[in-house]
């Protein structure tokens, strides 16, 4: 949002959650726009990411209004204050047509663990001013760390008060862990607020299969005002799940086609998911022309905040197996009885894919030296820790109903990692997750079938923004009880995971959202955890 020198930081925040900051700045900006650019070509905010310790990803999308082949040139600057007054660097980029006039720009030179500000130009219309850091220097070892991290945002299930609380508190970073967008079209009939599972706003797109479609959920999604001020109070990370291309997909199969068809839809879901978020140029491995190969984009990375933490960001979607004992032509993945899938525990089958267990295993090593990070932190988009109905004996794990698109659903990839952690464990190891849209905090143990195992590291699965959760508390309740390494589940609320981080200690605070159904809703704790140093495993902490 275009920020006037005379308005303070604070008042632009909540002008902009409020949706009324932009009403200056929209009439003058249709004094000089190129032709072809809509009255507001910022629509869809200003975002940066993939931070280091001396470089920054800042992203824009322009509106158009027909703007069709032609590129546009955009002007951006960096600076040190919000006004502009010191400006460190300034250029121009072009947006391209072919990747939907989106700009990415790579600033680099730039100081350790600082705090800076962007803006972009085009014709007379200024963008919002968004707000962005550079990590601390590797071999500095930070006093804390405070970020987000979050998954699942289905629009018309609810509204964004979870983003209006995370932008804000100013964390440092924000890690996005999958669903940014969601393919479905919305239910036929309308808003349903009263409902159990209620859809509170309704959109007209068709279900998304071609790049035009993917654009446009895009554009949708990124047009809610808080969501766009998360994007601008600071950097984030983000990795993707199966709903940025299609429900429960897997590598190379999709719910109604696999091969070269699939890829060719998979293509344009990755396409758009890189014009719109704040990636490097260097995760297209083989460029646009190479979309559609198996390989066709880097997502998972390691990105360092110094010594105090390691992000070892997966990506559990493009590699991975087909789910276990998975009907052709079926809908999701859904669930198998252990005992009658041989499939399922096949030592072959992998989540991550060869190449990315062995990635993660050498850089689990490498933490585990004696100069490697405080926190070692697996984010990925999933329940990592198991959940067992029914019992512990032999018979009842025989029986009992396995969900196959988790990593219960990939045991001997479950186990090689946990083999990983336990041969050469890091300092300390957290793993974080979405997906499910539920909360859980977990003990990651040496056996997940032995409850007397040795912990290895915590887990903390956060809930959904917005999209709803089809499990009931006393599911929930029953879980807890059968399986002690789990100590919350919570399936009932909606919002997001605050971290806080020292060298000395990890807290989780869950925050959960009072009622979806309103954008103004407030976000309260729910539970709050931590681990301390050298000690494995959650403790209960005090809210």
């Amino acid at each position: 949002m275009w920020l006037p020198p005379e308005l303070p930081r604070r008042e632009w925040l909540q002008a902009l959650l409020l949706g009324t900051a932009a009403q200056p700045w929209r009439a003058w900006a249709q004094r000089s726009n190129p032709a072809g650019l809509a009255a507001d070509p910022f629509g869809l905010g200003v975002a940066s990411g993939s931070p280091s310790h001396n470089s920054v990803v800042l992203w824009t999308r322009l509106c158009t209004d027909g703007l069709g082949p032609a590129n546009a040139t955009v002007s951006w600057e960096l600076a040190e204050d919000a006004q502009f007054a010191r400006v460190l660097q300034r250029g121009q980029v072009t947006a391209q047509a072919e990747l939907g006039h989106s700009v990415h720009v790579e600033v680099t030179g730039l100081q350790a663990e600082r705090w800076v500000h962007y803006r972009f130009m085009v014709g007379d219309a200024v963008s919002p001013v968004g707000r962005t850091r550079t990590f601390p220097a590797p071999e500095a070892l930070a006093p804390r760390l405070r970020l987000a991290f979050a998954s699942c945002q289905r629009w018309e299930h609810g509204y964004y008060a979870a983003w209006r609380d995370v932008a804000a508190r100013h964390p440092d970073l924000v890690l996005f862990l999958g669903d940014y967008i969601y393919e479905y079209a919305s239910p036929p009939g309308g808003p349903t607020p009263q409902a159990k599972n209620a859809i509170h706003r309704v959109h007209t797109l068709r279900r998304a299969q071609t790049l035009a479609d993917y654009r446009d959920r895009y554009a949708l999604h990124k047009s809610d005002p808080a969501l766009q001020a998360a994007h601008a109070a600071c950097p984030w990370l983000l990795t993707w799940d199966d709903h940025e291309v299609e429900n429960d997909y897997a590598g190379e199969r999709g719910r109604e086609s696999s091969g070269a068809d699939f890829l060719r839809q998979r293509s344009a879901a990755y396409q758009a998911f890189y014009e719109n978020q704040p990636l490097r140029a260097s995760v297209l491995l083989h460029g646009l022309q190479g979309l559609a190969r198996p390989d066709a984009m880097r997502i998972y990375q390691r990105s360092d905040f110094g010594r105090l933490a390691r992000f070892h960001l997966l990506d559990d979607r493009q590699y991975r197996a087909v789910q276990a004992c998975r009907e052709a032509g079926s809908s999701g993945a859904g669930t198998v009885r252990a005992g009658r899938c041989a499939e399922l525990t096949d030592p072959a089958r992998s989540l991550l894919g060869p190449a990315q267990e062995q990635w993660l295993a050498q850089g689990l090593a490498q933490d585990a030296a004696p100069q490697g990070p405080r926190w070692s932190v697996i984010a990925q988009q999933t329940l990592f820790s198991p959940r067992h109905y029914g019992g512990a004996s032999a018979a009842a794990r025989a029986d009992e109903p396995t969900p196959t698109d988790p990593w219960d659903g990939y045991p001997a990839a479950r186990r090689r990692l946990l083999a990983d952690l336990q041969a050469t464990p890091p300092r300390n190891t957290v793993l974080i997750g979405g997906d499910v849209h539920q909360n859980y905090v977990c003990r990651v143990q040496a056996d997940p079938d032995r409850p007397d195992s040795a912990v290895l590291a915590s887990e903390f699965c956060g809930t959904s923004i917005s999209s709803h959760s089809g499990a009931t508390l006393e599911r929930a309740a029953a879980l807890q009880r059968d399986n002690p390494h789990i100590l919350l589940a919570r399936p009932d609320q909606r919002g997001y995971a605050w971290v806080e981080l020292s060298p000395q200690r990890w807290q989780t605070t869950l925050m959960a959202v009072d009622d979806p159904g309103r954008a103004d809703s407030p976000v309260r704790p729910l539970a709050r955890f931590v681990v301390e140093d050298g000690r494995a495993g959650p403790q209960p902490d005090t809210i």
